[in-house]
Formats: structure tokens, C-alpha cells, sequence
């Protein structure tokens, strides 16, 4: 399908994604509690493909794994485990909602990147868009000697591997399968979260098992749904609407945790996200 040929099934397909990536990320915070994050990781991970078997299923298809590019597959594989890892430790560090403002600097990012990594041309308003997320990122860090939050590093590369993955994701959709993308990110995830086993290990309980195999499936939905946002639709015009998912980390934060984020993360979120809704703006507008 053309990458422009339905933004607004796209944002739809984007919104809805994010509400099951919040809901598996709450799920994974409880867990953290009790087990090793790799753990936590490995065995979710095999409860990740139940959606994948399920869409196709119902569409009649066949699990195509079919690969025309192994280097870009590898290379989304990577900055998927790597942001997957970043966020799980994230939750497990920070209150879900600190964690969502500072990792949803990602769209920014992302337009940052498009420049070396698609060719893209980016004018001054983006750029501009860019700094003032910039500043709002700052402004949740806190940056001083007596208030620098070391923890909150985490979540910020995690934002970081969280653009490359999308911005891959992008460069692939227009040759690669959603199924395939997924389930070879998944099949590398499973492998780096096996490393960890030896290390840090906790036998799960029935509740334990079956909260693992929840935020899997939870996540495997969330995957699958941003990636086929990312087809239907271009990264510059779904990408800001991740910032939907700020008020569902907030709420769930608040309804397990009783975390409420404070005035600088508030405050410093309202810049990312007022940043990101003015590249919304131009990105529509130029393309009207």
C-alpha cells in the first residue's frame, strides 16, 4: 500500500497501538517488581507472536518470513532490543509517566534523523521544532548539580532506539511484510533477552507466568499495529501522534501506583508535545 494513501486510518492505527503499548507497560512495571527484566523479556517475547498468528488466521494468509533485506532487518532487530530493553529497565527505574514524557521525545528525533539516515530535506520550522523539544527534554532532566536525574539517561536512549527502529521501520514497509518485520525483531529479541538468563533467573509462578505471557500478547498487538500505521500512512504525520499515549501512562500510573508527575515533567512535556503538534502542522500543511 502507498505510504500516503490513508493518514487517517494511519493516526487511527497509531492511537490504538499505543493504547495496548501502554497497557503492556504497566503490566511489565508490576512484573519488575518481583523479576529479572531479561526474564520478564524472554519469555514474553514467545507470547508476541499469538497476535501475528491470529491476523493471519483471519485474513487466511500465510506467515510469509521472506526477507529482501537482511541488513535492514538486522538492523531493526538491533534497535528493537535495544529499545525494548531501555523501556523495560525504564518502568522498573522511573514512574510510568516520567518515563513516557522523556521517551516521547521520539518523534523529534526522528525527525532529526531523517536527514542522514533518509535523505530527507529538513527546513528551519523543523528544526526549530526540534530545538523547542530539545529544550523541553532539558527541562524534564533537569540538568543542575543538585537535580540532575541520572535514571532518567535511560529512557532518553531508549527514545533514541526507539527512532531508529521507526525510521528502519519506515524504509521497510514498502518492500517487507508486517509478519515478517515483526516476527524476525521478535526472533532477535528472544535471543538477546536468552543471553541474560544465566545471570538473573527467577522460576514464575502461575500469576507471574501468565502477567509475562499478558504484556506479550498486549505488546505483540502494539507492534504489529505500529508498524501497519507506519504503512499506511507517513512517519511524519503518525509519528506525533504517539504523544496520545502520554495521558493513558499517566492515568495507569496513577491507578496502580498512585505516581502523579510532577511540574517539571508536566511542564517540559507540554513543550515536546506543543513541538510536535507544530510539526504536525507544517508536515500537513506542505502536503496540501
Amino acid at each position: 500500500m502507498n505510504a500516503s494513501s490513508s493518514p487517517v486510518r494511519g493516526i487511527a492505527t497509531m492511537v490504538v497501538s499505543l493504547f495496548f503499548f501502554m497497557s503492556s507497560d504497566t503490566v511489565s512495571k508490576w512484573l519488575t517488581q518481583d523479576y529479572p527484566v531479561g526474564e520478564i523479556i524472554f519469555v514474553r517475547s514467545f507470547f508476541m507472536y499469538v497476535p501475528v498468528v491470529v491476523v493471519l488466521a483471519w485474513r487466511r494468509e500465510r506467515l510469509t518470513l521472506r526477507a529482501a533485506s537482511w541488513q535492514q532487518h538486522a538492523l531493526r532487530s538491533a534497535a528493537f532490543v535495544a529499545s525494548t530493553f531501555l523501556i523495560v529497565y525504564s518502568v522498573k527505574l522511573l514512574p510510568l509517566a516520567d518515563v513516557i514524557a522523556f521517551v516521547h521525545s521520539a518523534p523529534l528525533i526522528i525527525a532529526a534523523l531523517s536527514v542522514p539516515l533518509l535523505g530527507e530535506r529538513v527546513g528551519w520550522h523543523r528544526w526549530a521544532a526540534v530545538m523547542a523539544g530539545f529544550v523541553g527534554v532539558l527541562v524534564m532532566v533537569r540538568p543542575t548539580p543538585e537535580a540532575f536525574q541520572i535514571a532518567a539517561l535511560v529512557p532518553l536512549a531508549a527514545a533514541f532506539a526507539t527512532s531508529l527502529r521507526d525510521i528502519v521501520t519506515r524504509r521497510m514497509s514498502a518492500t517487507e511484510s508486517s509478519s515478517a518485520i515483526l516476527s524476525w525483531s521478535t526472533a532477535g529479541l528472544i535471543l538477546a533477552a536468552a543471553l541474560t538468563l544465566p545471570f538473573a533467573w527467577k522460576t514464575p509462578d502461575v500469576t507471574g507466568f501468565a502477567l509475562m505471557a499478558l504484556s506479550g500478547v498486549l505488546n505483540g498487538i502494539a507492534n504489529f499495529l505500529m508498524i501497519e500505521a507506519y504503512r499506511l500512512a507517513q512517519a511524519a504525520i503518525v509519528a506525533p501522534f504517539k504523544y496520545s499515549s502520554i495521558p493513558w501512562g499517566v492515568l495507569f500510573g496513577y491507578l496502580v501506583w498512585g505516581d502523579l508527575p510532577d511540574l517539571w515533567i508536566i511542564s517540559g512535556g507540554a513543550i515536546v508535545v506543543g513541538a510536535g503538534l507544530y510539526l504536525l502542522h507544517r508536515e500537513t500543511r506542505t502536503r496540501k
